[in-house]
């Protein structure tokens, strides 16, 4: 199976390429966004900027919201779960739109959220989403100063709390999966939900 692994063009990837290629991917990393998609699946890694992010995709935003509407499948991590959604606070540019809503600053009294946080699945007619079956429950490490806000709260999957405020910590739309955490910082659990991932890829 090959992933290609976004390269935004700052920040060390080598984790995440680690826990992708553990489990039998052949990961590419890519730093022109008109290639993405030569690939069976698409990896938006957790590291940068929304508006600088958004400015790299912009040319071949339309295409690869299109591509991911038609249920290519994605997995978007941190930042990368924020690029799937309209816009943000954060910056300037237009996300991918693949999930409707606005990424917004996270008001609390410490920010960025830093470190351990639990991971509460939601239930779709009894069970998890397949992205955390195995590993509901489960404590994720987070970084981030800003959270997303979905128009439809049924792309939720996941739920976390940090100082009184209650955030999507992952969401699913058609074949797309954001995690606002980082699951290659994750441990086991963190570990398996990529597998999830690439299980849901193959199909």
């Amino acid at each position: 199976m090959k992933v290609t692994l976004f390269d935004y063009g700052v920040g060390n990837l080598h984790s995440l390429t680690k826990a992708l290629e553990s489990w039998g991917a052949d990961v590419r990393i890519e730093s022109d966004p008109a290639v993405v998609l030569d690939s069976d699946a698409l990896v938006l890694p957790g590291v940068g900027a929304f508006g600088a992010a958004a400015e790299r995709l912009a040319e071949v935003r339309q295409q690869l919201a299109d591509a991911l509407n038609d249920g290519f499948p994605c997995l978007g991590i941190c930042l990368g779960m924020q690029l799937l959604f309209d816009s943000s606070e954060e910056g300037a540019g237009e996300g991918l739109g693949v999930i409707p809503g606005r990424v917004r600053r996270l008001e609390a009294r410490r920010v960025p959220h830093m470190g351990w946080n639990a991971v509460e699945a939601t239930k779709r007619d009894g069970d998890v989403d397949p992205l955390l079956t195995g590993v509901a429950g489960m404590v994720g490490y987070f970084a981030n100063s800003y959270y997303c806000d979905p128009a439809d709260a049924s792309d939720v999957i996941a739920w976390t709390e940090y100082e009184g405020v209650l955030f999507p910590s992952a969401v699913r739309r058609k074949r797309s999966w954001g995690v606002q955490f980082h699951p290659e910082k994750s441990g086991d659990r963190g570990r398996a939900l990529i597998r999830n991932f690439l299980q849901q890829v193959r199909g």
